[in-house]
């Protein structure tokens, strides 16, 4: 006589591991784009300074002036337009979640949503964005544990050039150039920071940096290191919305829905405040 073993299936489901964003530590919002598509920013340039003249210089006009030449102030506008507009939708059936024993639920659905795809796209693109307007970008190197101190210190030293804030830079990297760092013995990083940067996903500090991990595949190919003042690069979410339909209309189950509205911009002003470090492939 034989006997069916009862084949017994968890109700937990097997997610896939996504890292947190960490861009809000690398940009800012100081734009509002709340009633506007497109946000104009305003570059006014500065006039140079004078010996002050006890005569008095003529102007053109046939006043005289002790503060030198009258000169005028250039205002030049940068036009800032969100062009991502995402969205996406899928549906569970009401038979579909309840056969599953619940796994299929449409909050924990959209959650997973959010967590595995769209952090995931609006990370990549703000990343890309801010190495393609960097405003220092040397050429690229082969990267080695003997090298990448250098390397960071040149980053670093080129944004003191800018006069780029001392204060909140961040040093963004890659698993593959942290394990370089790791393994430079000039290395030492300060990691005595507090709980909330850790739960931001600060994991050391360099050279005045903060610094943060993210995977590979958050950022362009040949990704080496950036390091970046948060004022440089503004990152709007102007809407984003989800929504959970039940029953709608020629449905049985939930209908999701969602719309993320985003951007990414480097300010012209304050490009030079972003280094950004191509990687090159060693030789073989």
């Amino acid at each position: 006589m034989s006997v069916e073993l009862v084949t017994k299936f968890s109700k937990y489901v097997d997610e896939q591991f996504k890292a947190e964003s960490k861009r809000n530590l690398l940009t800012n919002n100081d734009y509002d784009w709340i009633g506007a598509h497109i946000v104009k920013v305003y570059t006014v340039t500065t006039v140079s300074m004078n010996d002050y003249d006890r005569e008095g210089v003529e102007l053109t006009d046939g006043r005289w002036s002790r503060y030198g030449l009258i000169e005028g102030l250039d205002a030049t506008t940068q036009e800032l337009p969100l062009k991502r507009d995402r969205s996406f939708t899928f549906v569970i059936d009401k038979l579909d979640n309840e056969e599953t024993g619940d796994i299929l639920s449409a909050a924990a659905a959209l959650a997973r949503q959010v967590r595995e795809v769209i952090v995931p796209e609006v990370d990549s693109y703000t990343y890309g964005v801010m190495c393609d307007g960097a405003g220092v970008k040397p050429d690229a190197m082969v990267l080695t544990a003997d090298n990448i101190y250098e390397a960071i210190l040149a980053g670093n030293t080129a944004i003191d050039e800018a006069e780029a804030p001392e204060t909140n830079r961040v040093l963004l990297v890659t698993p593959a150039t942290y394990t370089l760092m790791k393994r430079n013995p000039d290395i030492t990083m300060e990691t005595d920071i507090g709980q909330a940067q850790r739960q931001l996903g600060v994991i050391g500090l360099l050279d005045g940096c903060s610094v943060i991990k993210v995977p590979a595949n958050r950022v362009p190919a040949d990704f080496g290191f950036m390091i970046a003042h948060p004022s440089a690069t503004v990152a709007p979410v102007k809407l984003e919305e989800y929504k959970i339909h039940i029953d709608p209309p020629g449905l049985s189950g939930n209908l999701v829905e969602g719309r993320v509205c985003y951007d990414a911009f480097v300010l012209e002003n304050k490009k030079n405040g972003i280094y950004y470090q191509a990687s090159q492939a060693a030789a073989k």
